[in-house]
């Protein structure tokens, strides 16, 4: 059998943790130190230095929904709490249920392939999970593919009604039938190695050295390996 990579407009997702976990203490402290403003009362916020224009993408992009599809801005609106960019090892954007927040790569923002109507659809993506999490549809492992698919749709919707935007549709339509396929790519272990590749990527990134990225990924092969033999036992 042909092995299936997956398309480029999948964002690399994150495994969701537990339904009733609250913002780590980390998230609180950088969300203290973000520059964030509200529109029309959602709060959008950077971590980036000014001036933050991964945040004048987002504006964008909001404005962008806004004009060209009203139904989807009023769920943005009504489901997210926040849009938040900073830096995210493990995706290039996700929904975060314990901030009930979008949340975006400000690396991924930032690309020159990456467009004002690419950034849109994102948004309206994300907005899509944490409107099914509000009816009870947890993002488990044996729900994934379903639940992205949902979401993909929701993307196509608000792309037809942006002039231009045949790429952004083919793209979509690319992934759900990527989705359709039978692969591991939704398992909770390929998730945590997708995780802890994009944990050294970022530590790179911020200029880390070589020795503190080995230690720290130690730590965290030790405390997973820990929290599997507690698990089977």
């Amino acid at each position: 059998m042909q092995h299936l990579e997956p398309p480029r407009s999948l964002r690399g997702l994150v495994l969701v943790r537990t339904p009733d976990r609250k913002p780590l203490l980390v998230d609180r402290l950088e969300l203290w130190l973000s520059t964030g403003r509200k529109v029309d009362g959602l709060w959008i916020g950077t971590m980036e230095d000014e001036p933050w224009p991964g945040l004048s993408r987002v504006e964008e992009a909001l404005l962008l929904i806004k004009t060209n599809d009203p139904l989807h801005y009023s769920r943005v609106l009504k489901n997210l709490d926040r849009i938040w960019v900073r830096l995210i090892p493990s995706a290039r954007a996700h929904y975060d249920r314990s901030l009930n927040a979008c949340i975006f790569d400000e690396r991924y923002l930032l690309l020159e392939t990456m467009t004002i109507e690419a950034i849109a659809s994102v948004v309206v993506h994300e907005a899509t999970h944490a409107r099914l999490e509000r009816y009870g549809i947890v993002y488990d492992e044996k729900k994934r593919s379903r639940i992205e698919a949902i979401c993909l749709r929701r993307e196509r919707s608000f792309l037809t009604r942006l002039r231009h935007s045949e790429p952004l549709q083919a793209e979509v339509a690319r992934s759900l039938e990527w989705y359709a396929q039978d692969h591991d790519y939704f398992s909770d272990a390929s998730f945590r190695q997708r995780e802890d590749q994009g944990q050294v990527e970022t530590l790179r990134y911020i200029g880390a050295p070589d020795w503190l990225i080995n230690f720290l990924m130690y730590i965290v092969r030790r405390r997973r390996l820990r929290a599997s033999k507690l698990s089977g036992s």
